[in-house]
């Protein structure tokens, strides 16, 4: 999918409007600016980005409900990806997009952002002995029995934990071990063909 048409998705399909395509457009800018001296995204896929970047993130608007006054949290967030999309969408005050990322180089890169979009930045995750959260996102971030550790073991309210994985992402569902607390379903990626969303809600024991 080329720029143009990844512009139009987002306002016709994911409710973006012009306002946050120009703010995601200057968060482009200074990701690719970054880039050049910096790791966030693969040179590779730069010329790709609006797809494999924006929209790849952006599809995951579809299983989250800014409605209500949630907090959400980006684990591994790299470059932002993709909670500082999810926080150019919300338009709730009361919802909150927390950014968690144990690289300093990276965290400057995301408080530069914040001139754009409204976020909180946390540090590594492993660093919290508790954290609250209604939502659990994850793109690029570790393996998946990782992230349900993290899922059982620090986050002890009902949430939601949506993960963007590859072509292997039906075989990494299966090696988990079985929790009677979780409900998992797959959705297909609309930018990946062999691509998935994995959506587990955690409810009380």
């Amino acid at each position: 999918m080329d720029t143009v048409f990844v512009k139009k998705y987002l306002k016709e399909n994911l409710g973006f409007s012009d306002e946050k395509i120009l703010k995601i457009c200057k968060y482009v800018n200074l990701l690719l600016i970054f880039n050049k001296k910096y790791n966030l995204i693969s040179k590779i896929t730069e010329k790709e980005v609006w797809n494999r970047h924006i929209l790849d993130s952006a599809q995951i608007l579809r299983f989250i409900d800014f409605k209500k006054d949630h907090i959400l949290s980006d684990l591994g967030s790299g470059a932002g990806l993709p909670g500082i999309i999810l926080s150019i969408a919300n338009t709730n005050p009361n919802f909150h997009v927390k950014l968690y990322e144990k690289s300093p180089v990276k965290r400057a890169f995301l408080s530069d952002i914040q001139k754009i979009t409204k976020f909180d930045i946390e540090g590594n995750v492993y660093d919290y002995k508790i954290i609250r959260t209604n939502y659990i996102v994850c793109r690029a971030f570790k393996k998946l029995d990782l992230i349900f550790d993290i899922s059982r073991e620090k986050v002890k309210n009902p949430h939601k934990l949506i993960i963007l994985k590859g072509k292997n992402a039906l075989n990494d569902l299966k090696k988990l071990p079985k929790d009677k607390n979780y409900i998992y379903k797959t959705v297909d990626s609309i930018t990946e063909k062999d691509s998935k969303i994995i959506i587990a809600t955690k409810n009380e024991k």
